[in-house]
Parts: structure tokens; C-alpha cells; sequence
């Protein structure tokens, strides 16, 4: 197997660090607003990722942080006279439903950046100790001078970042390249007390955290969109390298490109974005996912309505193809069948199948190639399952067909939209149950206007909390 690496730039032989363990952590949403159709292609590249090794028998730990205070969260928050528990608490049950409609695997964790600010605060003083970093007014910079491999990720030398261009300007800064570890408190933000005086913690130093925390350092993928390349893969990079004295805390860097539309990138910035909610609610649920995999994830995929019509479509004739062979199967078992050419015929597809999905795969997750050598499977049970004889190999063939879809993520049952099924009970359970720790962490702090937002709006969802001595309960009712 061979994965792209960005930091060499080059395909590389997959090896991972621990036998047959592989620690993969992707950065998930920042949960200030609705995570757009954008965001689902990252959220679906790195799940297809990371059931792609299972098949492949590796043992996957898979953390999908939740970043649930920075700029941005603190910015809308204010703007809507909500507390950033309550905002977060919102956001973050957007991000299971969505997750769960697209048919992502429930990550091994969910770690929130509010759950480590004693951890955060360790690593930067770490690097402070390292002589990597300097205290100014109740701010910790990160010195970029002093990380002679800083810019190896982006390829970007120092002398071409300039401040202004995606850097972080303050007066307060040495150099204008350095960048914020901790940021002083000010008013009308969250803060923590500090060895450095009561602020919080940087965007870039989180992930870092939560990522040595869990995995170790180093750890085997670290995924993201390929705007996280600079500067917050970049900045994690020199920050864990300094606090840890390694090279890189990652052996290979993955990252997805972006989704566009019209041929631009779709954002929240450009204003050019559908949420995934919004596509959700009008396509099939399982031709949304189809269409997020259709492309390499390192190539561009351009939205746009007649691509997912179009992928409806080629869904249904996927779904068709499982339903001839369930037929002939029915047929098959009622007796009376003798065997036939399109049994041996029909036994080599699948074996081709198998070789050639798994070709593909194995070449940095080459999904079109792998859909490709689906099709080439379809025209053959549509040729060959109407005639086939022996019920074992019809069999073989359905089994084997939904196995290598499912390592897509696409499910053959029917077709959906905006309604969870059982089979996301799982992701539904975590999301309510993260609502109510969130719930619970107010009420500890008092702030029980958030508390109790949390609990009215469950209510009107259809989930009923009931508190206890021994903590709160749920139904469904």
C-alpha cells in the first residue's frame, strides 16, 4: 500500500509505526455554524481512509477533534448573546446528525479543545522551556526563528511569508512569522488562569495537544483539508516537534482537496457554500456519499446540482445490480436451477473484484479507480446472475458486493434523506449524550441559562431529560 505524503510530496510505502496499529488524527469542525457540503468531502476522505485499513485488518484508533473555542466561536457567540457552551452544544449536534447521515463510523474519540486547557498550558511551557517560545504581556508566541525546519510542510520559506498573507499580524510579536501559543484574556472572551496571567489557548496548539495526548508522538496520519496545510499543519508541526524534540510528531501528512463550485472553492468566507444540511435534505443520503467519493481526494470535485442527480442515478443502478442477484438468488433456492456457464463466468468477476478494488485502493485510497472496477462487476451480473445456476456463488457475489461498497460507506438499503436510521443509533446515543455532559459542565459553572437551552431544545427534538441523584437520564419519546 502506498499513501501520498505532503510533507515529502511524494507517494510513499505505508508502514506504520506500532505493527499492526494505526493512529490517525483528523481535524474536525470548529463548531461555530452549519459545517458546509465542503466540509462533509474531508469528513467522508478521511472515514473512507480509515475503513479502508480495517479491511485491510489494521487495528485504527481514529480521533475527530471538536474545536469548540477560538476567533470564530468566540466572534459569533457575542454577535448572537449566546455562551460559547451553549453555541458550541448547538453545533456540535449539527455535526453528529450530519455525520451520521453520511454514514461516518463513530470516531474512537471526540476530544473537545475546552476539555485540555492543563495540557495546552504543559506543552507551551514545555516549549517555553525548550527556549522556543517567549512571553509577552500575558501572550506566548511561538519564535519561527528558532525552528530551523519551519515551512517544510507548505514548502514556504521564511523569507516568502509575509505579514499579513494568512500570518497572524501583532505589534507584540518579535517577528510578524511568530505565532500565538496563548493569547492574553480580553474582554468579552472565555479565559484560564496561566502561569503567563488568565487568556487561552491559541487555535494551532489544540490539536497538538489532543493529538500527543491520545495518540503519542509520533503517530502514523494526520488528516485535514488542504487549507489546514498552512498555517495550522505547519504551525502543529514546529510546536510538537519543539515540545518533543522530534522531527515531525507525523509520519504521513494527508490532506484532501477542496470541494468547488463553479470551479472556486467552496466557503463560508465567499458566501458561494451549501450547507450539508441543505443537501441532505434534498438527495439521498447514500448519493451524497457517493458523489463525496467519486473523485480522488486529492483532486477537485465541483458541486453542483446535475452532478448529484447524476449520482442518484448511478446509485439506483448499483442498487439495481444487488437486486438481480437477490432474485436469481430467490429463484436458485426454490430448486430446479441446474448449473451454468454464468457460474464459472460470474465466480471470476467476483475474484477480479476483489483484486482489482483492492489494486486500487491500495494505490492512496484511489476510490474512482475502485468504483471503476465496480462497474466492470455490475455489467457482468447483469450479464451472467439472470442465468446462474449455483445459489453459493450468488451468494459470494452479494456479499462480496456489499463488503467493498461498504468500505466505501455506501450502504444498499433505500434511499433516504433527512431521516436517521437505526443503523446511526450509535452516533445519535454519543450526540445526546455529549449535549448533556456540555449540560452538565454549565450547570457546575452556573451558567444555567445554557443548562437549561440545552434541555428545552431536547425537548422539542423529542428527547426527554430527566435529572437524578445519580445524573441525568433520556428517552426518545
Amino acid at each position: 500500500m502506498r499513501v501520498y505524503n505532503t510533507l515529502s510530496r511524494t507517494k510513499e510505502d505505508f508502514e506504520p509505526l506500532d505493527g499492526n496499529r494505526v493512529r490517525i488524527y483528523v481535524c474536525g469542525p470548529t463548531v461555530y455554524d452549519y459545517p458546509h457540503i465542503g466540509n462533509a468531502r474531508s469528513f467522508v476522505a478521511f472515514d473512507t481512509v480509515r475503513r479502508y485499513l480495517e479491511f485491510r485488518g489494521y487495528r485504527v484508533d481514529y480521533l475527530v477533534n471538536l474545536t469548540d473555542v477560538d476567533d470564530k466561536m468566540i466572534r459569533r457567540a457575542n454577535e448572537e448573546g449566546v455562551s460559547l457552551g451553549e453555541l458550541a452544544a448547538r453545533f456540535i449536534a449539527e455535526y453528529f446528525a450530519v455525520a451520521a447521515q453520511l454514514n461516518l463510523k463513530p470516531a474512537t474519540l471526540n476530544p473537545r479543545a475546552t476539555e485540555h486547557i492543563e495540557e495546552m498550558i504543559a506543552m507551551i511551557q514545555r516549549i517555553i522551556d525548550a527556549g522556543k517560545a517567549y512571553v509577552v504581556d500575558g501572550n506566548v508566541y511561538f519564535d519561527v526563528s528558532e525552528s530551523p525546519t519551519y515551512g517544510t510542510l507548505s514548502k514556504t520559506s521564511l523569507e516568502d511569508l509575509e505579514a499579513g498573507a494568512r500570518v497572524e499580524v501583532e505589534e507584540k510579536k518579535s517577528d510578524p512569522k511568530d505565532f500565538a501559543l496563548w493569547k492574553a484574556e480580553k474582554p468579552g472572551e472565555p479565559s484560564w488562569d496561566s502561569p503567563w496571567g488568565r487568556g487561552r489557548p491559541g487555535w494551532h496548539i489544540e490539536c497538538s495537544v489532543m493529538g500527543a495526548k491520545y495518540l503519542g508522538v509520533p503517530f502514523d496520519i494526520h488528516g485535514g483539508g488542504q487549507d489546514l496545510i498552512f498555517p495550522h499543519h505547519e504551525n502543529e508541526l514546529a510546536q510538537t516537534s519543539a515540545a518533543y524534540g522530534v522531527g515531525t510528531p507525523v509520519k504521513y501528512w494527508l490532506h484532501n482537496a477542496f470541494l468547488t463550485i463553479n470551479s472556486e472553492k467552496m466557503s463560508k468566507s465567499l458566501g458561494n457554500f451549501m450547507t450539508a444540511r441543505e443537501v441532505l435534505d434534498n438527495f439521498d443520503h447514500q448519493a451524497v456519499r457517493y458523489f463525496l467519493v467519486s473523485a480522488h481526494y486529492r483532486q477537485p470535485l465541483d458541486y453542483n446540482t446535475g452532478a448529484l442527480k447524476q449520482a442518484v442515478q448511478t446509485l439506483e443502478r448499483i442498487r439495481n445490480a444487488a437486486e438481480t442477484i437477490k432474485s436469481r438468488l430467490t429463484i436458485v433456492e426454490r430448486g430446479d436451477v441446474k448449473p451454468s456457464s454464468s457460474d464459472k463466468a460470474l465466480a471470476e468477476s467476483i475474484r477480479r473484484l476483489r483484486e482489482g478494488f483492492v489494486r486500487e485502493m491500495d494505490d492512496d485510497f484511489n476510490t474512482p479507480g475502485a468504483l471503476a472496477e465496480v462497474f466492470t462487476f455490475i455489467k457482468s451480473v447483469n450479464t451472467h446472475a439472470p442465468k446462474a445456476g449455483r445459489a453459493a456463488i450468488l451468494r459470494e457475489a452479494l456479499a462480496v458486493f456489499t463488503e467493498l461498497l461498504g468500505v466505501l460507506g455506501i450502504r444498499l438499503d433505500a434511499q433516504e434523506t433527512s431521516v436517521i436510521t437505526s443503523k446511526s443509533s450509535e452516533v445519535l446515543k454519543g450526540a445526546v449524550e455529549l449535549l448533556l455532559e456540555l449540560r452538565e459542565v454549565s450547570r457546575k459553572n452556573k451558567d444555567y441559562a445554557t443548562a437549561d437551552r440545552i434541555r428545552t431544545r431536547l425537548g422539542e427534538l423529542g428527547v426527554s431529560v430527566v435529572d437524578t441523584k445519580d445524573g441525568p437520564t433520556w428517552k426518545i419519546e
